[in-house]
């Protein structure tokens, strides 16, 4: 059943021209359907829009009934953590690189129009969770949408640690991090390290070596509600970070156990009705097209 969408929130990367220029027409197009508009603090004042009322970036998921993300995977990441809790769906307009996020061409604002009549499909896209612990006391936490990367201190080496899934001994490993990532995550930093594309409905988590010393230690996908832990040896003579999407990097000291799990509140991602994955997953990587067989 479709959700009426009463009041709109837009949230945009200002820095980009493109995404500005995207922004006033997006502005214009929403006023022009008599939509609630609700701007994100920083991005009202990238417009100079004094008509339209504005909240804080942590303040706008609870205050709108559909949240609208201007620029690239990046920018829908970054509101992702903003609107988790609130779990309002979210809809992105792309003006970055890829865009396997945001999947609203910005010629194509029609389509909102379309979402706006309650012609879309809504897909819940799960996140983990990372707890750092270290002497039973815990030093840090994050969320994220794409990936857990454990990753060296400043200097590239060799990082000594131990896996665990659901409390069982899986591997020692020799190699530069560990990237542990969602489906989500699966075409993002995982797919540059050579593991698989996981189908975004896949409950699944996939752990990726990055760099292993030996070239048997191979990605592996692991169910969706498995519990991971990373204890990072004694031998290691720097502590490595932790980062969740590239955000927050939290260093993990020797003998740390870092746990990562999926967290109970998804991520309702708005689709257009003729949103097509393969499709999307076609032009963003270039894969070939479809032969076009003559009948005989």
């Amino acid at each position: 059943m479709a959700i009426s969408f009463k009041t709109i929130g837009i949230i945009g990367r200002v820095k980009n021209p493109e995404v500005k220029e995207t922004l006033t027409t997006l502005v214009y197009f929403l006023k022009s359907l008599k939509q609630t508009i609700l701007l994100e603090s920083e991005t009202a004042e990238s417009i100079h829009d004094t008509t339209l009322p504005h909240v804080p970036r942590n303040e706008i998921g609870n205050r709108c009934d559909l949240l609208i993300v201007i620029g690239g995977d990046g920018s829908l990441l970054n509101t992702a953590h903003a609107a988790i809790n609130s779990e309002v769906p979210v809809l992105g307009i792309n003006r970055g690189k890829l865009g396997f996020l945001t999947d609203i061409h910005p010629t194509e604002l029609e389509k909102i129009h379309a979402i706006l009549e309650g012609k879309y499909f809504i897909e819940k896209r799960f996140l983990l969770d990372a707890v750092i612990e270290h002497n039973g006391t815990m030093i840090g936490a994050d969320s994220a949408l794409n990936e857990v990367a454990i990753i060296p201190d400043m200097i590239p080496h060799m990082i000594e640690f131990e896996i665990y899934i659901d409390n069982q001994f899986v591997c020692s490993q020799d190699s530069d991090g560990l990237i542990i990532a969602t489906p989500t995550g699966s075409t993002a930093y995982a797919l540059s390290g050579g593991g698989p594309i996981l189908h975004p409905q896949l409950d699944a988590i996939v752990l990726v070596p990055m760099f292993p010393h030996s070239l048997s230690s191979r990605p592996i996908v692991v169910e969706g509600n498995s519990r991971i832990t990373v204890i990072i040896s004694p031998k290691n003579k720097t502590s490595p970070r932790v980062t969740c999407d590239g955000q927050a990097q939290i260093k993990a000291p020797v003998g740390s156990h870092i746990s990562i799990a999926k967290k109970t509140k998804k991520l309702p991602l708005i689709h257009p009705l003729d949103y097509d994955y393969y499709k999307t997953l076609r032009s963003k990587l270039h894969w070939g097209k479809k032969l076009q067989l003559k009948e005989k």
